[in-house]
């Protein structure tokens, strides 16, 4: 009877929460404040807000929260989109974008906010502060020292009108605070399932309108998310604490919430939370360290569910982003915090590189060969270098399970790939030398398999009937191959190179010989 009951309770939830989720009108928005670069924590935020609203046909809004100037951080937008169109989210709405719910910076809505909370002073849901930062600070000291939790006294709100005006007259500064009522709010996270909280026993009445007449967060994300008609608010679990606080503001209005959904922390190996003043877990740091957006995606999106069919336990299966989309669903996000394991996103990184290069689209490998080229340009810009798109193409193929990220193909053990040698190479041996190698290119063309192994055999064979010793024709062979003394052992290379790219680098330097005897001959 027990588990018939349970089950009937486990029921009922999941009707409540289906009934939530299925709302008519999805909008959801990711609200940043630009007071650093984007780090994980920040990303999965804005990717499962984008992953949520797609997976319901509805919009995302990116809404930039810069109400708090102090903190405010030039070029901070700039870079916060440019990293959100690098991953592959973009908003629906948005300050750059536009949209019917604009403008979409806070700081362009101060007449907004103005307007709304006299409409909390008019029906005695807030009131003006005109508390001192001295006396705030003492306050807070005291409650230090008594060991309690800092929180204002709400002195400010029985002032009578008459005392009001007369600190108006006095040009005080004041703040505009809210009232929190002493009752326990009950509400449900889609994600936590049922809330009960009583603020006003742990808080004291919170400022809404700064002295400077900015709004504080919690009241302007409040008015926002209910003009900009926001139906699903997704964040990080530590806002948590603070829903209880913007349902009474939504209430001492007469609005509607919106549903709140609260994501688990992302943690530091340590157990701290992730900052933004980490730089190595921004995404630009890591858009710059050259991994793929779509490795990233898969890397963030393998912490704390929220997936059908998703529950991986190697890195070796990659998703695209309409994958995830279908695959979504916030009813199997967990609530327990996940600790971020950068290293990890190499072997996500070369998953994504084998994806593309096995199953990816055209574009897609077009895309990945174009970014291979343009390292190998950059690394040697003044080499005689094989690049052409088929030998790319074939060289990914071959290198998906040998490297973690593109630049890994142009580190010293890879360079003999791309470097064909030049002329100053190939002068360091006697022209007269390179002939042997017309005699070696029939030998190798017969050589099945064309393996490092399978080579050893008859290069030694091939070097004794010549009459050369076996290190300086691995010396002459290395050169004509690449001109490069660093590397992997001759055999390796000519595997790599494939039979047909080691032969046609012979028959250059062959080329190359016969040039210089016939020059020499014309001199004399």
């Amino acid at each position: 009877m027990i588990c018939v009951r349970e089950n009937l309770l486990k029921l009922t939830s999941y009707r409540k929460v289906h009934k939530a989720l299925c709302h008519s009108n999805v909008r959801v928005r990711f609200a940043p404040s630009p007071t650093g670069l984007l780090h994980l924590g920040g990303l999965r935020t804005a990717l499962y807000n984008y992953l949520f609203a797609k997976s319901h046909n509805g919009s995302f809004i990116l809404r930039i929260e810069d109400t708090d100037q102090t903190r405010f951080v030039p070029e901070a937008v700039e870079k916060l989109e440019q990293d959100l169109k690098w991953i592959g989210v973009v908003p629906d709405e948005s300050e750059t974008v536009g949209g019917n719910y604009g403008p979409y910076l806070q700081s362009k809505r101060l007449a907004l906010y103005q307007k709304e909370v006299q409409t909390l002073l008019h029906n005695g849901s807030a009131y003006k502060c005109f508390c001192s930062d001295s006396r705030l600070n003492l306050i807070r000291k005291d409650a230090v020292k008594s060991g309690l939790v800092p929180k204002y006294d709400n002195k400010c709100r029985n002032l009578t009108q008459e005392q009001i005006d007369e600190k108006l007259k006095e040009n005080s500064k004041y703040c505009i605070r809210f009232k929190l009522t002493n009752h326990t709010e009950s509400w449900q996270d889609l994600v936590y399932g049922d809330i009960s909280y009583n603020v006003f026993h742990n808080e004291g009445d919170p400022v809404i309108i700064k002295s400077d007449g900015f709004p504080t967060y919690h009241f302007a994300n409040v008015v926002d998310d209910h003009h900009m008609n926001i139906s699903h608010v997704l964040r990080g679990v530590e806002w948590q604490i603070s829903t209880t606080k913007h349902i009474l503001i939504y209430k001492a209005f007469g609005w509607t919430p919106p549903k709140f959904a609260h994501l688990p922390l992302l943690l530091n190996l340590n157990g701290s939370k992730l900052s933004k003043r980490q730089g190595d877990m921004s995404v630009e740091a890591i858009r710059n360290s050259e991994f793929l957006p779509n490795a990233l995606i898969n890397f963030v999106t393998n912490f704390g569910g929220g997936f059908h069919d998703h529950q991986r336990t190697s890195k070796s299966q990659l998703f695209s982003m309409k994958d995830l989309v279908e695959k979504f669903d916030l009813q199997l996000v967990n609530e327990n915090s996940c600790k971020v394991d950068l290293t990890n996103l190499n072997e996500f990184n070369r998953a994504e590189i084998r994806r593309v290069m096995s199953t990816g689209t055209q574009e897609e490998i077009r895309s990945l060969v174009e970014k291979l080229k343009q390292h190998i340009v950059n690394e040697f810009p003044n080499s005689s270098l094989q690049i052409d798109d088929d030998y790319l193409n074939y060289v990914l193929c071959w290198a998906s399970e040998r490297i973690f990220k593109l630049q890994d193909l142009v580190g010293k053990d890879f360079a003999f790939i791309w470097v064909k040698p030049s002329i100053e190479h190939l002068s360091q041996h006697p022209v007269e030398s390179y002939g042997i190698l017309e005699h070696l290119i029939p030998r190798l063309q017969t050589c099945d398999p064309f393996t490092r192994d399978s080579l050893a055999t008859p290069l030694r064979e091939f070097s004794t009937e010549q009459g050369v010793e076996y290190s300086t024709f691995m010396k002459l062979l290395r050169t004509s191959l690449s001109g490069l003394k660093q590397g992997p052992s001759v055999g390796e290379m000519m595997e790599i190179l494939t039979k047909e790219n080691t032969i046609r680098r012979l028959r250059d330097v062959l080329e190359y010989s016969r040039t210089v005897k016939n020059s020499t001959a014309t001199a004399g």
